[in-house]
């Protein structure tokens, strides 16, 4: 469907830089994080409680799971940065939705917006960056894009709240927006250069696609399964821990921003060290396994003793926890490339990442209930268990 077999392409020592690319779709997922995160980071101070932050993510990973079906056909039909850029928009509409208060119709808008931007781009990115890297460098190249969700959850985790303190909380959601709308400029000198290598008329590709497509590929189908307790994991951290360190760890604010930095230097720094020991140690697919087990035991840990931890091992325990829990998408996402039928690398993506939206939906619903009949803590155990079964259920599997 995508043009990364199309005739009209150029030959591959014909084929523009891949670095250029590369950073833009790194910038793009670091502003869409910023995007997604920034509620989670601000939420004591907005008055945000756990079901309020709960109406936002679900409701943009549930918009989010619709549009990323759809994020390998925009890129064919319109260029991969043409989508970057209508994501990058959505960034921005959303920051303005959130930026109206802590009500649940502003909180609405924004997770409507946010999904707009979330879903499509890691689709469009997997597109142009499958066209462009050599298969060999695809763990390397997809885990350095995948850095940008560090990047922007990083900035935000310690900008966000010194912002927050010193000036408003809604002084963050308008940087946030104007850095967006920078994006736009970016994106659009990218275009003309870029798109027309993924640029093709494509078809429509629907649920009833997608189901097709994994339903052919057990291989595929197994990913797609997985990475539903490993995005839950990964919101765990990404999402509540700034809520829960302030309420049951009776943390200030600025110290529990401080602690999630710690976890996302953790995924920054999994996801290149997985990359490179991925494309020379251990098999891709084992690798994400196994990453199942570590960021069950972290969380495990986090939940049962993250009352009695001193600060500087709370923080020890958070890097752990992003190491493993933010640190596998860029060599899951490299895996899924290397399963993709010839052709539709953006496709596949789109159809896998399904489930991992639907562990993002889920993530919050669990969160806030087992939270209602107990506490957040119990609710990290939970979510610790559902991924180390996960990571089970793929070490089997030999393709």
């Amino acid at each position: 469907m995508v043009a990364e077999t199309a005739a009209a392409t150029p030959a591959p020592n014909q084929l523009p830089p891949l670095l250029p690319a590369l950073a833009g779709m790194t910038g793009l997922q670091a502003l869409v994080a910023l995007g997604l995160f920034a509620p989670g980071v601000l939420a004591p101070r907005m008055g945000i409680d756990p079901a309020g932050l709960g109406l936002f993510t679900t409701t943009g990973f549930a918009v989010g799971m619709a549009a990323s079906l759809y994020g390998g056909v925009l890129a064919g039909r319109l260029g991969a940065f043409r989508v970057a850029s209508f994501c990058a928009l959505a960034v921005a509409a959303a920051m303005l939705c959130a930026m109206m208060g802590s009500g649940g119709a502003a909180l609405l808008a924004a997770g409507i917006a946010i999904g707009l931007a979330c879903g499509p781009e890691t689709p469009a990115s997997a597109t142009i960056l499958g066209r462009l890297a050599r298969p060999a460098d695809r763990p390397m190249v997809f885990s350095v894009r995948q850095t940008g969700n560090q990047i922007g959850a990083m900035a935000g985790s310690l900008a966000l709240p010194t912002l927050a303190a010193l000036i408003d909380p809604r002084a963050g959601y308008a940087v946030i927006a104007a850095l967006a709308l920078a994006g736009v400029l970016l994106f659009e000198r990218l275009h003309p250069v870029y798109d027309p290598l993924t640029r093709s008329a494509g078809t429509a590709f629907g649920l009833g696609a997608a189901w097709r497509l994994l339903r052919g590929d057990p291989a595929l189908r197994r990913l797609a399964l997985a990475v539903f307790p490993y995005s839950a994991s990964q919101l765990t951290l990404n999402g509540f821990f700034v809520v829960y360190a302030v309420t049951d760890l009776g943390m200030e604010h600025v110290a529990a921003g401080i602690a999630l930095a710690a976890g996302q230097a953790g995924g920054l720094v999994g996801r290149l060290g997985w990359g490179v020991v991925a494309s020379r140690w251990v098999a891709t697919r084992r690798l994400v396994a196994l990453l199942g087990f570590g960021m069950a035991a972290a969380s495990a840990l986090l939940g049962l003793a993250g009352a009695s931890l001193p600060f500087p091992a709370l923080t020890a325990v958070t890097f752990l926890f992003g190491l493993t829990a933010s640190g596998w998408n860029g060599i899951f996402l490299a895996e899924v490339a290397r399963l993709a039928p010839v052709g539709r690398i953006g496709e596949a993506t789109g159809a896998v990442m399904v489930g991992g939206f639907a562990g993002l939906i889920a993530g919050p619903i669990l969160l806030v209930a087992i939270a209602a009949v107990s506490n957040l803590a119990t609710g990290y155990v939970v979510v610790g268990l559902l991924a180390a079964l996960a990571g089970l259920s793929l070490l089997g599997d030999k393709r």
